[in-house]
């Protein structure tokens, strides 16, 4: 059976916070919605479901977002996702600078959990903690260059 990766999907406590920072690195947004009714509790498996969302996309056509923000029921929050967490542990993007992903992160509020750090002379990569605790990966491929 043939399969693909349609999107991620991310509960956040700020739809436009979100959409701010990941816009600002460059994805687009594809739509905006607000969803409720008998289809999406039974898609999603959850009685009262009513949320706004905001599909985002890479510039290449190739990776996808879904964020969504509940209306109700309540949103539930959680404390931030560590690193070696079991579950959903983050979402990461290729960047052609790492440096100016950062500078851009930073106007978000949104810093290293670390640092940078370089894989055997392949990649820089850093983890930051993005709006509404998401743990954002930025790789910058050193073989490109």
């Amino acid at each position: 059976m043939p399969i693909t990766l349609e999107n991620i999907g991310i509960a956040v406590r700020d739809l436009e916070e979100a959409i701010a920072f990941f816009t600002d690195l460059g994805m687009v947004v594809l739509g905006r919605d607000t969803v409720r009714g008998e289809w999406t509790e039974t898609a999603v498996g959850l009685d009262g479901n009513h949320a706004t969302i905001a599909m985002l996309q890479t510039p290449d056509g190739n990776g996808r977002l879904e964020l969504l923000e509940y209306i109700h029921p309540e949103a539930i929050e959680t404390n931030p996702t560590l690193p070696h967490e079991i579950g959903m542990h983050r979402v990461a993007f290729s960047v052609d600078d790492i440096d100016e992903a950062l500078k851009i992160a930073a106007t978000h509020g949104c810093h290293p959990l670390r640092g940078v750090a370089t894989y055997q002379d392949v990649y820089k990569l850093t983890y930051v903690r993005g709006p509404s605790g998401i743990i954002v990966m930025f790789a910058e491929d050193l073989t490109k260059s």
